[in-house]
C-alpha cells in the first residue's frame, strides 16, 4: 500500500506542475540542477559522486518534453550543455577568448547531437533500448575524442569527474576513465528508471521480488564500483629513484625575450642546487615544458643552455636531466615533407627549405647524449592545425597567412632512456595536454615505461580551476597504469603522485619552488594497459548495433 500511495502522490504532483504553462520554469530549474550536479566534480574536491545523479534532471526534462510534445526542446538540451561547459571550462578564455567560446559552443553542440540522436532512437525503439543507445553513443563519442579526432577536447569526459575523488575509482586500473563514464551512465539511468517506475505506478504492480531486484540493481549501479574500489589493493614495489624538480615560475606571456635565456637557466639550476645531493646517488632532474624556446635541433648541443646544463651535470655525475624544448628541424626537399611544414623558400639547388616545428622533451646526462620525444597529442589551434590539407590553404586564402599552430608530433609513442648504474630505464614523458588521454598514456607503459614524468606549463590560464583540473588528471593516469608520476610544471603545480593516485608532495601555485622526493620504478602491467580501452571499444560496437536497429525499424506507434 505504501508503494501505491507514493506512486499516486508522485503522479498527482507531476500532473499539477508539469502542465504546459509551467514547463519553462520546470525546465529552467532542472537545467540549473543538472549544471550544478555535473559541474561540482570539476570545481570542488571530493565531489565526483554528484555526477552519478547529474544526468537525472536532464532525463526528467526529456521525458516531460516527450509527454507534453514540447516543440524545439533541442534548444533546452543544448543550452544545458552550453551552461555546463561554460561553468567548468570558462578559464580557457584566460588564454584565448575566441578559443574558449568555440570550445564551449562546439563541445556542447556535440553533446546535444548525441542526446538528440537518443530522442530520435527513442521514437523508433521501445523499452530500455534507447537508453542503452544513449550510454553507448555518448561513450563512443568520448572514445572518438580520445583516439582519432583531430579536433579533440576530452576535458569533460565523464570518467574525469572522479579525478579528485580517486578513492572511488581504483578500478580504473582495469577499465580506465571510460569505465568511469560507464559508471556515470549506469547510475543515472538506474535511478531515473526507478523514478519512472514509481511515478508511472508500474512499481506498485510488481511483486516483492521484482521490487527488491529493482532496488538492489540501482544500489549496485550506484555503490558497487565504490565497494570494488575499496577492495582493490596495490602492493608492487620497485627500485627507488630520487627525483628533483625545478619550478622556475616564469610568466609564459613574458618569458619569450623579457627574461634573458641565461638568467632563466641560472635561476632554474640554482633551484636544483638547493636539493640534498649525495655522492653517487642516482637522480632524475626535471625541467618543465618548453623550458628552451625556438632552437634548431642541430644547434642544441652547442647552445648556451645545453652547455650550462652540462656544467651542472658534471658536478652531479649520477644525474639525468629531462627538459622541455621548442625545437625545429630543417628539411631540404622539392615538396613539403608534411602538410604542416613551414616553407622558407626555394634554395639555389631548386629545392625548398622546409621547417618542422616540435614541442619536445629532451633527456641528457654527463655524456652529452641527446634523446628526443616529440609531443604527439597537440592542442588544437595553438599547436595543431586540424585537417591541414583543408585549413592551411583556407587560412592563406582568407587571411594571407596562417594563424593556427603547425607543430608536428611523432607518429608513435616512445620513451626516453634514463641511464642508471643498474642499466637503462625507460621513462614515459607525457607533455602537458597528453596527460589528459588515458589510453595514450598507457601506451608509454606498453613501450616499457617504468615511470611517468609529466612536464607542463599551466600558467596560460592564470589562477583558475584549469591548472587544478589538469593536475588531477595525472592522478587518474597513475591509477590506470599503476605508475608513479613525477609532474614538473613551470608555475605549479608540480607534484609527486603514487600509483593509487595520491598526491604525496606538491608545490604551491605561482612561486619558484624545488620539489624533491623518491619514486619507485615499476614493471608490471595493469589490465587496462595490457588490453586497452575495452569499455570504449564495446561502446562503439553497441552504438553501431543499436543505431542500425533504429535505422531499419519503423517508427513506433
Amino acid at each position: 500500500m505504501n508503494i501505491l500511495l507514493i506512486s499516486a502522490k508522485l503522479q498527482k504532483i507531476i500532473h499539477n506542475f508539469a502542465c504546459v504553462k509551467h514547463l519553462s520554469r520546470i525546465f529552467g530549474g532542472l537545467t540549473l540542477l543538472f549544471t550544478l550536479l555535473m559541474s561540482l566534480p570539476w570545481l570542488v574536491p571530493h565531489m565526483g559522486w554528484t555526477a552519478l545523479l547529474g544526468f537525472v534532471p536532464l532525463l526528467v526534462m526529456e521525458r516531460l518534453a516527450s509527454q507534453y510534445k514540447v516543440k524545439h526542446f533541442w534548444w533546452w538540451q543544448y543550452g544545458a550543455f552550453v551552461l555546463w561547459n561554460a561553468v567548468t571550462t570558462w578559464w580557457v578564455g584566460e588564454a584565448t577568448v575566441g578559443g574558449a567560446v568555440f570550445a564551449v559552443l562546439a563541445n556542447a553542440l556535440q553533446m546535444a547531437v548525441v542526446f538528440g540522436s537518443f530522442r530520435w532512437v527513442k521514437r523508433r525503439t521501445r523499452g530500455v533500448l534507447p537508453y542503452l543507445y544513449l550510454a553507448a553513443a555518448w561513450i563512443a563519442w568520448e572514445k572518438y575524442y580520445l583516439t582519432v579526432a583531430q579536433i579533440s577536447w576530452p576535458w569533460l569526459v565523464l570518467g574525469n569527474a572522479f579525478a579528485d575523488t580517486t578513492g572511488l575509482v581504483q578500478w580504473y586500473c582495469v577499465l580506465g576513465s571510460l569505465g568511469g563514464s560507464l559508471w556515470v551512465w549506469a547510475a543515472n539511468l538506474s535511478v531515473f528508471g526507478l523514478m519512472v517506475a514509481l511515478s508511472d505506478g508500474r512499481m506498485a504492480s510488481w511483486n516483492g521480488k521484482a521490487r527488491l531486484a529493482a532496488i538492489c540493481g540501482t544500489s549496485l549501479a550506484l555503490f558497487g564500483p565504490m565497494v570494488w574500489s575499496a577492495c582493490l589493493r596495490f602492493q608492487e614495489e620497485g627500485r627507488p629513484l630520487k627525483v628533483v624538480m625545478g619550478q622556475p615560475n616564469y610568466d609564459p606571456y613574458e618569458k619569450r625575450g623579457a627574461v634573458p635565456r641565461e638568467e632563466q637557466d641560472r635561476s632554474f639550476l640554482d633551484l636544483l642546487e638547493k636539493a640534498d645531493w649525495k655522492a653517487a646517488e642516482p637522480v632524475l632532474a626535471l625541467a618543465p615544458e618548453t623550458f628552451i624556446l625556438h632552437m634548431y635541433s642541430e644547434d642544441l648541443p652547442g647552445s648556451g643552455s645545453f652547455l650550462r646544463f652540462q656544467d651542472f651535470l658534471r658536478r652531479h655525475p649520477s644525474t639525468n636531466l629531462i627538459f622541455g624544448a621548442s625545437l625545429y628541424d630543417r628539411v631540404y626537399a622539392p615538396v613539403a615533407p608534411d602538410p604542416c611544414a613551414y616553407d622558407l623558400g626555394r634554395q639555389a639547388d631548386g629545392r625548398h627549405l622546409w621547417v618542422l616545428a616540435h614541442n619536445s622533451a629532451v633527456v641528457t646526462d654527463t655524456t652529452a647524449r641527446i634523446n628526443l620525444y616529440h609531443k604527439s597529442k597537440l592542442v588544437v589551434a595553438t599547436e595543431l592545425t586540424p585537417y591541414p590539407g583543408l585549413f592551411i590553404p583556407l587560412q592563406k586564402w582568407l587571411l594571407g597567412t596562417t594563424l593556427m599552430g603547425q607543430d608536428i608530433g611523432q607518429k608513435e609513442i616512445s620513451c626516453l632512456p634514463v641511464l642508471l648504474p643498474e642499466g637503462a630505464v625507460n621513462v614515459g614523458v607525457p607533455i602537458c595536454y597528453e596527460s589528459v588521454y588515458g589510453d595514450f598514456c598507457a601506451g608509454y607503459v606498453r613501450k616499457g615505461a617504468q615511470l611517468l614524468a609529466v612536464i607542463t606549463n599551466d600558467a596560460w590560464w592564470g589562477n583558475t580551476p584549469g591548472y587544478r583540473q589538469h593536475l588531477s588528471y595525472s592522478r587518474l593516469r597513475a591509477i590506470e597504469t599503476r605508475r608513479w608520476v613525477a609532474r614538473c610544471a613551470n608555475t605549479g603545480v608540480s607534484a609527486i603522485i603514487d600509483p593509487r593516485g595520491r598526491i604525496l608532495d606538491r608545490t604551491a601555485w605561482w612561486e619558484p619552488a624545488l620539489l624533491e622526493g623518491e619514486v619507485q620504478l615499476l614493471q608490471g602491467q595493469t589490465f587496462f594497459v595490457r588490453y586497452g580501452d575495452i569499455v570504449g571499444r564495446t561502446a562503439v560496437f553497441l552504438f553501431v548495433l543499436l543505431l542500425a536497429a533504429a535505422l531499419f525499424r519503423g517508427k513506433k506507434h
